[in-house]
């Protein structure tokens, strides 16, 4: 319900498309600057990611200063202060970036895992009603915003991923499917803009 809502409301914008919040966001995360690392253990698994763009108005300029949180899960499925008593440390791979006077951001991360919804009760009985399963695919989530701009929330997915073309939140957009491929350093690289309306008085689905 939550996509659908959100996505009925999108259409009334020109800026970039967002998509649901999910249960995992915390607010206040670290601000590490324009161009980081994210917090991580040094033992950190997963695939190496290179995460970068710009955030832009709808007249195409940079927008100096523009908010980018970022958080995901780890390369097992888990989210730190979500983690069922794993002892993830507290703002691991969650933090906040500020886009630099051309309002470009590169952030330095590992790709997530999918993972299963918890799925007992009266949720698992409604997935089973319909034959469906609990995976949502790996995903990056994202709140990106600045002084007098709209703020967007998105999920951005990746192509070929396991459960990206049978999401059980039926969250996927084509717009939101991230192609990586290598750097020259042989990283896995993307690189996502966001165009940020203005704020405005247009009506949103209750």
């Amino acid at each position: 319900l939550e996509h659908f809502i959100e996505d009925s409301n999108s259409r009334i914008f020109t800026g970039t498309k967002g998509s649901i919040e999910g249960p995992y966001y915390v607010p206040d995360a670290p601000n590490l600057g324009s161009k980081a690392k994210m917090p991580m253990r040094e033992d950190e698994k997963g695939t190496a990611l290179i995460f970068k763009g710009q955030v832009r108005d709808l007249d195409g300029n940079g927008i100096e200063g523009a908010s980018v949180e970022l958080w995901h899960a780890d390369s097992d499925g888990y989210y730190s202060q979500f983690d069922d008593g794993l002892g993830i440390p507290e703002w691991n791979l969650r933090a906040t970036f500020s886009t630099d006077a051309d309002g470009n951001y590169e952030i330095e991360t590992i790709q997530p895992a999918p993972y299963q919804i918890p799925h007992d009760g009266p949720t698992g009985e409604f997935i089973s009603s319909y034959d469906g399963h609990p995976w949502r695919p790996a995903h990056l989530h994202l709140k990106v915003t600045a002084p007098g701009k709209r703020l967007i929330t998105t999920q951005l997915y990746f192509k070929g991923g396991q459960w990206v073309d049978d999401d059980v939140a039926g969250a996927v957009k084509p717009e939101l499917i991230l192609h990586p491929r290598p750097n020259a350093d042989g990283i896995d690289e993307v690189e996502y803009d966001f165009v940020l309306d203005p704020v405005s008085e247009k009506r949103y689905v209750a």
